[in-house]
């Protein structure tokens, strides 16, 4: 039995000797830019910070359009204000970024 498993042994190193060293590799090269025009720089969203009193205050807008505040109170535990409809009725969200379902909803046209 011993000299079965030397034998095997035995033929696992000589197969692993004979791959020889590894390939050289080389860097990937930089990914080129993206065409002209495919970028929609105006979806970017234009992001206002300032203070109200203690507090952080950045506010996201979309083409002039506020639909997001995030505050941050001195001590640290931010919370969010979204409109989500578009409609000026804000909702407090503190789950950003955590377990909490939030449906897509997006505007398809506008008349």
């Amino acid at each position: 039995m011993r000299r079965y498993l030397f034998v095997l042994c035995s033929l696992f190193a000589l197969t692993v000797a004979a791959q020889g060293p590894p390939p050289k590799l080389e860097p990937l090269p930089e990914p080129p830019p993206p065409p002209a025009g495919v970028v929609d720089e105006s979806l970017e969203p234009q992001v206002t910070i300032s203070r109200r009193g203690e507090d952080k205050v950045e506010e996201y807008r979309v083409h002039g359009k506020l639909y997001m505040v995030k505050v941050t109170p001195p001590h640290g535990v931010p919370y969010y204000l979204i409109d989500n409809r578009g409609d000026g009725s804000w909702v407090r969200d503190d789950a950003i970024g955590g377990t909490r379902l939030s449906v897509p909803m997006w505007v398809i046209g506008t008349f």
